[in-house]
Parts: structure tokens; C-alpha cells; sequence
């Protein structure tokens, strides 16, 4: 296997846009790759790398052949926008291009996954993906075709028997648990904001998988507030034993950086620091149970200029293996590009300032009256007895 690590990237997946005033800004996909330019993380340590749009048959690996065909009439007039698949909506509204931009981040990740499994690079990012919250047959939650989804069954496709998904976004990766609920070869776990209080209201910890692929649905609902030590405790309680039982092939992440408390659309309290280091915990965890096989995505993130350039950006340097230290200034050019394209001021550091700490779920034990910690063993006691763990 190569030692490489590549970023796919086609400044065209910045088509990718709902309009003005939509959370899902573009600019930052833009941002972010001049950031990690900036940091000239793209000279050496990082191969950039282009793929083709996914092709319907790609596409139909996941999705039905009438939704893509739904999403293409409203590609071509967005006043044919098809409600009853989720497109035209007030999350989802159609816009022109609207396939081929969908379709190329989805090509992006697909190229990703292909890149990890035929051993071309060892880690593949692709910031612009993520899109986890689209259905088979239907648009939901800002996302057209579910770029994740189709990696997996990409994946699958190739040969993988088993492959570890595992999605920090603050909301629940509905899509992805959907569209292989029933597969046994893939376990998805989600940690996200309960769904009493969050978009898509699923992902309850007694959701743990279909008929024949029982326990290979994990989902964290993590109370409203969790910040660093909360969100650090319930993913070091959940995730490494379950990827250890399950003994992936490939790991698949999504990296949505919504649970950061400057996210205007959610109600977590994660900082930047916190989510450096699960992004570096996921590497970790790809060579620990995957041979180095490391697929990691974007997600959701509305703090378009301080929070999602500079969590991605880290992504990127981690799967590089050249990790930026947090105390590192932010180049100064960068902040005048931000400056130019939003009015708006950049951050000065790649730092929150903070250095999280959390106490360890099984050897500093648990309290049964503390919210977190009865989110994290309703997941325990819902998922780890089907892989022969102890909850």
C-alpha cells in the first residue's frame, strides 16, 4: 500500500450551492482548500487528485434509477423540482447543475474509496462529501446523492466484506444507517445531538440494525450542551471496542464540524481542539484495525469561516502525517482571502485554546445519574452484546 495520502478536489464541487442564505454556504469548501494551500499541505505531503462525476450506475448502487432521474429534470429546470422527493424544499432547494454538482462530489468520494481499497494511497480525504442524510429515494437534510453511502457500496463492490463507518456529525447519519440497515458487512455508528432536540429526530440508541444485521447500528444521543469532555468520553466508550469486535477492512469517516459551539444550527459545545483529536483518534484507529485504510469525509458545518476550514484543514494535515500544531498562526494571506470573499474577520490561530480532557468510560467508571454517561451505556447495552461484549 502506498504511503501517500491524496485529497480529492475539483474546484467545481463549490457548484454545489443552494442559493443566498442558506446555511450550505459553498465558500467554505472554497476556504478550506485555500487554507490547507496555505499551510502548502497540497506540496508533497498531500496528492490532489480529481475524479470523474459518479455515472448513474455508480449512483445506482445506492439510489433509485427514478430519483436520479428526478433529480436531473430539476437540475435542468429547478421550477420542475419534484417535492415528493425532497427537492424544491426549503433544506433542498433545486438549482441548476444541481446533478452534476451532486454527482462529482459524489465521484469524489467514490474516487476516495477506490484510491484506499486498490492500495493507490493509504488515507483519502474529501471535505466536500459527507452528504449522509440522502435517501435512496429521496434528497433530506441539504444533501442530494449520499457521497458516503455510495463510497461504501463501492466498497463492497470491490470486494470489501467488512467496513466501519463512523460519523462525529452533530446530527444523526440517518442516510448511511438507512441504505445498509439490513447489510451485515457494514456496522455504522453515529455519535449526534439527541434526537428529542435535532434534525433528523432519529438515531435512538435502540436502533441497532435490520433483520440479519443485528447490533451493526450503534447511535450515540448525546444530551444537548455535551462539550469536550462529554463528547471525547462517549466516543472512546463506544467506538474503539466496537471497531476491535467488528475488525473492519476499511474505515469510513465523516467529519462533520456542526458540533462546534459557534454552530448556529445545533446545540453541542465541542471546540476545535476536541474535534483535532478525534479526527487524529480515527487515524489512529484505521492502523490499529484497518491496515492504515482510512476514507475520511465532511459533513455539515455552518460556521463557514472560523470553524470549517481550520477543523478540516487539521483533517487533511492528520491524514497527510504532517499535523499542524494547534498553537500554529493562521497565514496571514489566508485571512485576507477571507477578508475579500465574506467581509467577514478570520480566526488568528488553528486553536480554540482549549486542551480537552476526559476521563475513561470503563476504567474510571460511570455515573447512573449523569446524562452523558446514561447516553453512552443506552448505546452499550443496546449494541455491544451483539458482538459478545460486555456493556
Amino acid at each position: 500500500m502506498s504511503g501517500r495520502a491524496q485529497l480529492m478536489w475539483d474546484e467545481a464541487v463549490t457548484g454545489y450551492d443552494f442559493g443566498s442564505g442558506h446555511p450550505m454556504d459553498p465558500v467554505r469548501l472554497a476556504l478550506t482548500m485555500r487554507l490547507v494551500e496555505a499551510f502548502e499541505l497540497d506540496r508533497g505531503p498531500l496528492e490532489v487528485v480529481a475524479a470523474k462525476p459518479a455515472g448513474d450506475s455508480t449512483l445506482r448502487l445506492v439510489h433509485r434509477q427514478d430519483y436520479i432521474a428526478a433529480v436531473r429534470r430539476a437540475s435542468a429546470d429547478p421550477a420542475a423540482a419534484d417535492l415528493s422527493y425532497g427537492l424544491g424544499t426549503a433544506d433542498d432547494p433545486a438549482f441548476a447543475g444541481m446533478h452534476e454538482a451532486s454527482a462529482l462530489i459524489a465521484g469524489q468520494s467514490v474516487g476516495a474509496a477506490e484510491a484506499v481499497w486498490r492500495g493507490d494511497a493509504a488515507h483519502a480525504v474529501n471535505f466536500a462529501g459527507g452528504l449522509h442524510h440522502g435517501m435512496p429515494g429521496g434528497a433530506s437534510g441539504f444533501c442530494i446523492y449520499n457521497d458516503a453511502s455510495l463510497a461504501i457500496a463501492r466498497l463492497l463492490e470491490l470486494g470489501a466484506e467488512r467496513v466501519a463507518y463512523v460519523d462525529v456529525d452533530v446530527h444523526h447519519g440517518d442516510g448511511v444507517q438507512a441504505t445498509f440497515w439490513e447489510d451485515p458487512r457494514v456496522l455504522t455508528i453515529s455519535l449526534h445531538e439527541h434526537p428529542r432536540t435535532l434534525f433528523p429526530q432519529t438515531g435512538w440508541p435502540e436502533e441497532t440494525g435490520g433483520e440479519g444485521a443485528e447490533g451493526t447500528a450503534a447511535n450515540v444521543a448525546l444530551p444537548a450542551g455535551t462539550g469536550d469532555e462529554g463528547w471525547l468520553r462517549a466516543f472512546h466508550a463506544v467506538v474503539p471496542e466496537l471497531l476491535a469486535a467488528f475488525r473492519p477492512q476499511v474505515i469510513v469517516t465523516q467529519h462533520g464540524a456542526d458540533t462546534h459551539f459557534e454552530d448556529p444550527l445545533a446545540h453541542l459545545a465541542v471546540s476545535l481542539d476536541a474535534q483535532r483529536m478525534v479526527a487524529e483518534a480515527c487515524h489512529d484507529l484505521a492502523h490499529q484495525y484497518a491496515d492504515g485504510r482510512w476514507v475520511a469525509l465532511g459533513g455539515g458545518g455552518y460556521a463557514v469561516v472560523d470553524v470549517v476550514p481550520r477543523s478540516w484543514t487539521h483533517l487533511a494535515a492528520i491524514a497527510a502525517g504532517r499535523p499542524i500544531d494547534p498553537a500554529s498562526m493562521v497565514p496571514e494571506h489566508w485571512r485576507h482571502e477571507v477578508f475579500r470573499r465574506t467581509r467577514q474577520l478570520a480566526p488568528h490561530r488553528m486553536t480554540d485554546g482549549r486542551t480537552p480532557q476526559w476521563r475513561d468510560f470503563v476504567d474510571d467508571g460511570y455515573d447512573p445519574a449523569d446524562r452523558l454517561d446514561q447516553a453512552v451505556l443506552a448505546t452499550r447495552r443496546a449494541v455491544f452484546p451483539s458482538h459478545g461484549l460486555l456493556p
